[in-house]
């Protein structure tokens, strides 16, 4: 059977950024189709954007699509080709404004597909298939085309630049190197594009190697965060249903007392009343007797009087007043002292119980949003006391307070010489050195400082950076402002918002990686965390960037035994 002719207009297989026929065609994710090579370009400009579009609709992609090729698309390019379409196609390969054109081509230029190096000239297809016909033609080196060829010849000899300068690392003709740069280090270009692409391919495979190793950081990091998130959520449900036992304790405890001080309530009460009673029994006969005394006495007739007297004047036995037992304002206040002690004992096991309780939930550290407000008395349980070294202090920093206290002063001090000593930097470093879990508070005033830590080997001669807190690789500082907070580390600047306070909280967990920043008022907020890995002993420091400031080491210990 025949094969139809496919009648389509060439524009439909045609890329809407080059205009010419679909080359190795990609459909990106909103269906429009374009040469790989086209829409790789036109989103590398829109790299900057963080965003990118179709050229076509407009449709945003975020992240960048990865592009797959269109197979059938690409077959059906091919077989149009194949079908006569070809001259129809070339109507749309003429160069446009941002294409190579052909050197060979007159009137009108078609847009070039290869660039020749050594006839430094540019081809359409047409014209280029003497380079693969020709035998002494097929030598030469075809690139992709470019507009730059004329780069490659010497402005000075108008010879081909195939020669390269080490020692002037450029390239330059064969005239060049045997005339301004004879002697020099010089080297085929061939060769040391060689290397260089040895040198490239390595660094390729450490960004690659990077890029695996960072990925499994992040895996490593995103089941932490998985097993963190399972733990907390199982420590929240145990301490739920631990409280709630709890609670129902006090609860059942509380009905007990209720009901136990209404039982003796109403015991007393019934043994108060029936020993009412009876007194009232007795007051009433008392009273009729009385009554009848009192009428025997007015009776006239001595033999009467005399006869009845014996009857009237004997006395019913009395109950007897110490058999009434009255606790004057008592009752059951011993139960309210009771249940009081009680409250003070629990409230003293609760406090002691949270101070080991938090301490324990502050070690899980990245568990702490950086709004959180902290217990300080769990981090007074790793205070260190510091002392500054009087051997690293700047010439213009005064110690004082036992050397806790630090002041930054306008005229120079007559320290004698030291090679621990900060020659140029307002800075001062710690007499301990600092691993474990270690704890300490800054006092400031005045102007900013920078409260810091870092290794004992960073530099302490000369202005440079090396020397500087939070400017190298080797200490860490916060730059405490009267509005604002600022974290230093590598030369790298890390905005911080928190409370203003004029103390700061420093915690360390070193073999964890762990250094945090807090804000210390009535309650401690967090304002920023490190998470890193150290390899030496770190000994706390202070830098000023002004004069009249002090920064103080707070003595923990009198905080704690108040």
């Amino acid at each position: 059977m025949a094969q139809k002719s496919v009648q389509m207009d060439p524009e439909t297989f045609s890329c809407s950024i080059c205009l010419d026929p679909l080359k190795d065609p990609v459909t990106i994710p909103c269906g429009h189709s374009y040469c790989r090579n086209c829409i790789q370009s036109y989103w590398d400009k829109e790299d900057e954007k963080k965003t990118h579009s179709c050229p076509q609709c407009r449709q945003s992609f975020t992240p960048r699509p990865v592009l797959v090729k269109n197979t059938m698309l690409a077959d059906l390019v091919e077989e149009l080709k194949k079908t006569g379409l070809q001259a129809a196609a070339a109507d749309l390969c003429y160069a446009g404004a941002e294409d190579v054109a052909c050197d060979v081509c007159t009137g009108r230029k078609l847009r070039a597909v290869k660039s020749c190096q050594v006839c430094l000239a540019s081809y359409c297809e047409k014209h280029l298939q003497p380079h693969y016909e020709a035998a002494f033609l097929k030598k030469h080196k075809l690139v992709e085309p470019s507009e730059k060829l004329q780069e490659n010849i010497c402005s000075r000899h108008d010879e081909v630049m195939k020669m390269f300068c080490r020692t002037d690392q450029q390239c330059i003709c064969y005239l060049c190197s045997v005339d301004e740069h004879k002697g020099h280090d010089t080297v085929s270009a061939a060769a040391e594009r060689t290397e260089r692409q040895r040198e490239l391919e390595g660094s390729r495979h450490n960004i690659q190697q990077r890029i695996q190793d960072r990925e499994e950081d992040v895996k490593l990091l995103q089941q932490e965060v998985e097993a963190i998130n399972g733990s907390a959520d199982k420590a929240v449900e145990h301490s739920e249903k631990i409280f709630t036992q709890l609670i129902r304790l006090m609860e059942k405890r509380r009905s007990d007392v209720k009901q136990q001080v209404r039982s003796q309530q109403e015991t007393e009460v019934s043994r108060v009343k029936e020993l009412q009673e009876k007194l009232e029994q007795e007051i009433t006969e008392l009273k009729r007797k009385d009554a009848e005394l009192k009428k025997l006495s007015h009776t006239e007739d001595h033999n009467q009087f005399l006869h009845n007297y014996p009857s009237l004047s004997a006395l019913s036995e009395s109950t007897h007043s110490s058999s009434i037992n009255i606790r004057p304002l008592k009752y059951f206040e011993d139960v309210t002292a009771a249940v009081s002690e009680l409250r003070d004992k629990l409230q003293d096991v609760l406090r002691d119980t949270w101070t080991n309780i938090s301490p324990t939930v502050t070690q899980v550290d990245v568990l702490l949003s950086q709004t959180e407000n902290k217990i300080r008395a769990g981090f007074l349980r790793y205070s260190r006391e510091i002392t500054l070294d009087p051997n690293t202090a700047n010439t213009k920093i005064i110690l004082s307070e036992g050397n806790r206290k630090a002041t930054s002063v306008r005229q120079p001090q007559g320290y004698p010489s030291h090679p621990d000593r900060f020659t140029v930097w307002c800075q001062v470093l710690s007499r301990e050195s600092l691993t474990g879990r270690c704890y300490w508070e800054v006092e400031w005033r005045d102007r900013g400082i920078g409260i810091a830590v870092a290794y004992k080997n960073i530099r302490r001669t000369g202005s440079s950076d090396e020397c500087r807190f939070g400017i190298n690789d080797k200490s860490w500082a916060l730059r405490c402002n009267k509005n604002s907070y600022e974290v230093w580390y590598n030369d790298v600047q890390t905005p911080v918002s928190g409370p203003e306070s004029s103390r700061v909280g420093v915690y360390l967990d070193h073999s964890a990686g762990i250094l945090s920043f807090y804000s210390v008022s009535d309650t401690m907020t967090l304002l920023h965390r490190v998470q890193t890995t150290f390899t030496q002993p770190l000994y706390a420091g202070v830098g000023f960037s002004s004069y009249e400031t002090t920064a103080e080491f707070c003595n923990l210990k009198q905080t704690e035994d108040i």
